[in-house]
């Protein structure tokens, strides 16, 4: 083998390495990017309940690995592991977004009601100060995670989230159901029929 043909080699197996890296990380990018910024001000005034600890049981499935920050507390979860074997309706919702702002107080009271199942909620596609700063002004403390800043963050993509605000009901053996009817709550009593309706 001539060096030049040695060379050619060597570049041509890098970039075949180069190309694996690339594809292998965008395959599995599971990681939503972390709540950045001194956020220590913003959390202590939004005053949210703590996410669920993860459950010993197997992951909800298309959730399965997606490693979020807690928007509370900033530690970071897996957040199939904190969605198995508890029924949860998860809302997913960004600051900017106005029909988020008139449900998440809704699904607040609903969370308060007796008999309500577990609710966290996925801030996405907005700054984490900025949601801070909502749920603090609405006087919401639902536990949340971060999905991060951009309109592809890992829950949104595994959620298929067609447009905000998203609810799904996952039930206690980890099937996740999309509330389609009705698409954003209005009252409590709507919340209360999705969850039955889907559960």
């Amino acid at each position: 083998m001539t060096a030049v043909t040695k060379w050619a080699l060597g570049v041509a197996v890098l970039v075949v390495a180069v190309l694996v890296a690339v594809l292998t990380t965008r395959g599995g990018a599971k990681n939503a990017p972390a709540a950045t910024g001194d956020l220590s001000a913003a959390r202590a005034a939004a005053a949210l309940q703590a996410c669920p600890p993860a459950a010993s049981g197997p992951a909800v499935g298309q959730l399965s690995g997606i490693q979020a920050d807690c928007l509370g507390d900033g530690s970071r979860v897996d957040f199939g592991k904190v969605l198995a074997g508890t029924p949860t309706l998860v809302n997913v919702w960004a600051s900017w977004c106005v029909p988020c702002r008139t449900e998440l107080p809704v699904l607040q009271r609903y969370a308060a009601e007796p008999g309500a199942v577990r609710v966290v909620g996925v801030q996405t596609a907005s700054p984490a100060a900025d949601g801070l700063g909502l749920l603090h002004s609405l006087g919401v403390h639902l536990p949340s995670v971060y999905d991060g800043n951009d309109q592809a963050g890992p829950i949104r993509t595994a959620l298929k989230v067609p447009s905000l605000p998203a609810s799904y009901v996952v039930t206690a053996d980890g099937l996740v159901h999309f509330i389609s009817n009705p698409r954003t709550f209005d009252s409590t009593d709507q919340v209360r029929a999705a969850v039955k309706d889907y559960s």
